[in-house]
């Protein structure tokens, strides 16, 4: 049924009213299955799935030319709604533009419908034009890989489509969210002469997926509650950020248990409403100093990915004690290998069942250490913000201010999400942090940004590098209905690598901090977009408050003096390990 190595034996009468019905059926199941946002590159191979997506009534469709950009966007969309978000591409090398955000998806475990039309069996490995081997294109970066073989609309077949497209929403979803892809082959003609008829939706009914949440092991609990209780003990929460429940259930737990919750940025722990006063956010200067000089746990719990502080993860590797990684999923989200136990649970559940136990506190000084060197840190950073000369960590500050309530933001990476983690510190106003940790690069951050507006639900604002903007600027050519603002650090190009021994070599600026040299305002211009430049404190605030109130994509270019920023970054070090 899904073989595509022969040629059909008896071709269908009209090639293209088939290829547009096929396509009408597969779009109607997804669609069923709950996904209902697609993103859309054009091409001419595509053309019945791009038809069906853009007619069906239920669907939202965004057409991006750039596929690169599209994947991104699709993206932004995904981890906005937690949904999978679809991307339609023609044949050839379209669908491996989607490569880089295929593999931060899977590494974030995003869900993601990746739609690829193909060339069929007898244009293959012969020469014919714009035809690759997409057969598994993706390898191991997608949860599963579908051939779907020769259009054929006789109803078995089309039952099994429709059958083939739930399981496909399914696996993006579950067990471990990602990526899936479907590859379809069709033949010419690829739509019906004149103008398509409007389509007959007469699918198979939707299938009813149901998850359930996976309960912990009551008596891992019971044990693991004895082995708590009492001693002095850490909590780490990585990304990606949790529900407010988690975030209410977690700090509970500190605070019965008497532990400091050490938060990555984009856990969803530094800013709510929830109780923050056993959250840090300033461990990542105070742990640069000798694991030694520093009282060490009896107990470790983390949850979710790797932090971004290379501080907190170095110190993690160093402590010889019992480190419980709560994971839901199947993946050892361990980097450092010192998981001694691994509990496969939903972590609001294990939390909630840690609560149904007797706990009791560690002696009260174990926090009272922790909040000291927090209170002292803040003072610090606070300092370095006020150094002089615009710097980092306060457009952070300005930036975390000005936003309303319930505001996403999106940090990039590089120094970006490490200068966001330094000087976020936390606060009671609800805001979103969000970022691209799972492989960290800095390619489309501008269009996950605007995948994000576009998914609704609130004002967005993101971060990012001179170098990010560069290598995303297609983002920005389909901006229409869209709101964020883009606040561009400028700093002259790879600050980050100016902290790494590269520095020294007389080949570093050429090789390593490859200055952009671009014009971020004549860019804004470009794609009509409104545009601020800030290079100084006075100028930031005035920029934020006009920028802030107005609709559409409005872009911040923020000029920073790179030596001088890594002159007040070591200083601020320094003085939090002394």
């Amino acid at each position: 049924m899904c073989s595509t190595n022969t040629m059909p034996q008896n071709p269908p009468a009209d090639t293209g009213a088939d290829n547009l019905l096929w396509a009408a059926h597969l779009v109607d199941a997804i669609a069923g299955a709950g996904v209902t946002r697609v993103v859309i590159s054009p091409g001419s191979r595509s053309s019945p799935l791009t038809l069906a997506w853009l007619r069906h009534p239920a669907a939202r469709t965004f057409i991006r030319v750039d596929e690169r950009s599209a994947a991104f966007f699709a993206l932004g969309l995904a981890r906005a709604t937690g949904e999978p978000a679809a991307l339609v591409a023609t044949s050839g090398s379209a669908p491996a533009h989607w490569l880089p955000a295929v593999i931060e998806a899977d590494h974030s475990a995003i869900p993601l419908l990746l739609l690829s039309a193909d060339r069929p069996v007898e244009l293959q490995d012969c020469g014919a034009n714009q035809t690759v081997d997409q057969v598994k294109l993706f390898g191991n970066h997608v949860r599963a890989f579908h051939q779907t073989g020769d259009v054929y609309c006789g109803p078995e077949r089309l039952r099994w489509l429709s059958w083939l497209a739930h399981r496909a929403v399914d696996q993006s979803r579950f067990p471990v969210p990602g990526p899936v892809h479907i590859n379809i082959a069709f033949r010419e003609p690829l739509l019906p002469e004149g103008v398509a008829p409007e389509l007959t939706r007469d699918s198979a009914p939707p299938i009813r997926v149901s998850r359930g949440t996976l309960a912990p092991d009551a008596a891992a609990v019971e044990e693991l509650a004895a082995q708590l209780s009492g001693r002095r003990g850490l909590i780490v929460c990585g990304p990606p950020g949790g529900t407010r429940a988690f975030a209410a259930a977690v700090t509970a737990v500190a605070e019965r248990l008497g532990a400091p919750v050490l938060a990555d940025p984009l856990s969803g722990l530094r800013f709510g409403s929830h109780d923050r006063s056993r959250v840090l956010a300033g461990y990542d200067a105070f742990l640069r100093c000798s694991p030694s000089a520093l009282p060490a746990p009896d107990w470790v719990i983390r949850f979710g990915a790797a932090p971004v502080s290379k501080a907190l993860n170095h110190w993690l590797a160093g402590l010889d004690v019992p480190q419980v990684l709560v994971a839901e999923h199947g993946r050892w989200l361990d980097p450092i290998h010192r998981a001694t136990r691994v509990l496969h649970a939903d972590p609001r559940a294990f939390l909630e069942a840690l609560l149904a136990r007797r706990l009791e506190p560690a002696p009260p000084d174990w926090l009272i250490g922790f909040q000291t060197m927090e209170r002292r840190v803040a003072q610090l950073a606070s300092a370095a913000v006020e150094g002089g000369g615009l710097f980092e960590g306060e457009v952070f500050s300005a930036l975390l201010h000005a936003l309303p309530e319930g505001a996403r933001l999106f940090a990039g990476n590089s120094m970006v999400i490490r200068d966001l983690d330094s000087f976020s510190g936390t606060a009671p106003k609800p805001l979103h942090l969000l970022g691209s940790r799972g492989a960290s690069g800095i390619d489309g951050n501008v269009s996950t940004v605007l995948g994000l507006a576009a998914a609704g639900g609130g004002p967005v604002a993101g971060v990012v590098g001179d170098l990010a903007l560069l290598h995303d600027l297609g983002g920005l050519h389909s901006t229409s209905g869209l709101d964020a603002l883009i606040v561009v650090l400028n700093n002259g190009g790879g600050a980050i690598f100016g902290y790494l021994p590269q520095a020294a070599l007389p080949e570093f600026e050429r090789a390593w901090l490859t200055p952009a040299n671009l014009d971020i305002g004549r860019v804004a211009g470009l794609f009509g977009l409104d545009y601020r430049r800030a290079a100084t404190a006075a100028e930031l605030d005035a920029a934020l408050n006009e920028l802030m109130p107005l609709r559409g994509v409005r872009v911040l270019e923020v000029l920073l003096d790179r030596k001088a920023s890594l002159r007040r970054h070591r200083a601020y070090w320094a003085a939090a390990i002394r």
